[in-house]
């Protein structure tokens, strides 16, 4: 080995090392806390499968239900956005990535919103009341976090808190 290739090995591991500790040094190790409204989204999606599997049970019913399951489904979209905004996207169309702490769901929110898509067959559908109430209680889940947010995000959760009373007192009276 000759002097030159030797200066270059030398020089190309510095260089090496001083790349890797340089994105070592930038990796960004803080654990974050879920964003309030993720489970605002989980219950709206929860509470859109439930109407939709409670057609089963009440099919004399169905535009009422069909209407909840759509309504629920536009809020968690509509969450689900706010969410991204907040989160920011890149000039490429990709969004940051950073660990998130896991979200505790109610334990009673019914089929997971994950679940490919599909109705789960062994969760029996709920009934009317059932469905009020669960509405009943996203209402007061989103109106109490209405309470803790400020601009666009308050209005937002009001209008969802709103909006479920509305489907509780009104569609499913």
């Amino acid at each position: 080995m000759d002097r030159r290739t030797a200066l270059r090995l030398a020089g190309g591991g510095t260089v090496g090392i001083l790349a890797l500790s340089a994105a070592v040094g930038c990796a960004d190790d803080t654990i974050y806390e879920p964003d309030p409204l993720a489970a605002q989204e989980v219950l709206a999606r929860a509470d859109a499968a439930a109407a939709t599997a409670a057609i089963a049970l009440t099919p004399q019913r169905h535009a009422a239900l069909t209407t909840i399951a759509s309504e629920r489904t536009a809020h968690a979209d509509a969450l689900r956005a706010e969410i991204n905004r907040a989160v920011g996207v890149y000039g490429d169309g990709t969004t940051p990535t950073h660990r998130t702490r896991s979200m505790n769901a109610p334990a009673d929110t019914g089929p997971s919103p994950a679940a490919s898509g599909t109705a789960v067959s062994s969760v029996a559908p709920p009934t009317v009341d059932q469905l009020r109430d669960r509405l009943t209680d996203s209402q007061q889940s989103a109106a109490e976090l209405a309470r803790t947010q400020s601009g666009y995000r308050a209005g937002l959760l009001a209008s969802i808190s709103a909006a479920c009373a509305t489907e509780a007192g009104v569609l499913l009276a």
